[in-house]
């Protein structure tokens, strides 16, 4: 029995694959996501729908799970959220966050999309944010604890502009750069984040 059973996990997870392969091409290929039917991944990933509906819910269930992977490498990024000792970590930090979200635009585009009308896929964008909202919160409250950030510092206001605003920026950066600007990008992040939060002068 194990022999059938372990060929029937291979099979299963090679289904999941391929349909999930299926959304990402169809958004690859500029489709918006609310205009992809389920239909349309079925005869991309050249399953039945059966055999879909054995493995999701729904196609926000295909694109939350697509998703997974991206945003494990988001959240273990904002485990890292440490700006250091100047804007030079911050702008390294950028730099990476925009990489991660050039290589999967399509993707991120389509997760954003769906959030505003799809409680599910709301819920799973919501929760990356405030993972790293929470981070760069407690960041703060700690430089704030040392004397190094100004103590008249609103840490719970700041932490929010810098990560809900900061992602907006991001996401429209990604959409109209081609890439050239990413470093010069990041370095305006920075310096905007670091002297506007981290290092504001006193009394400012």
């Amino acid at each position: 029995m194990r022999p059938v059973t372990r060929r029937h996990a291979v099979r299963s997870a090679a289904t999941v694959a391929q349909v999930m392969a299926a959304l990402r091409q169809l958004l690859d290929g500029g489709e918006a996501f609310s205009e992809i039917s389920v239909q349309r991944i079925l005869e991309k990933a050249g399953v039945s729908r059966a055999t879909f509906y054995g493995h999701f819910q729904s196609k926000s269930d295909v694109l939350v799970r697509l998703t997974n992977g991206l945003r494990e490498s988001l959240l273990a990024l904002a485990q890292q959220w440490d700006p250091g000792v100047s804007p030079d970590r911050l702008t390294r930090f950028f730099e990476e966050v925009i990489k991660i979200h050039r290589a999967h635009q399509s993707v991120l585009t389509a997760v954003r999309e769906a959030a505003t009308y799809d409680s599910t896929v709301d819920d799973f964008y919501v929760a990356d944010l405030e993972g790293f909202d929470a981070a760069t919160l407690r960041f703060l409250l700690s430089e704030q604890a040392t004397g190094l950030t100004p103590a008249n510092l609103d840490a719970v206001s700041a932490s929010r502009i810098i990560v809900w605003g900061g992602a907006q920026a991001i996401a429209h950066h990604v959409r109209v750069d081609d890439g050239s600007g990413d470093t010069v990008f990041a370095r305006e992040l920075a310096l905007i984040w670091w002297h506007g939060a981290y290092r504001r002068p006193a009394g400012a």
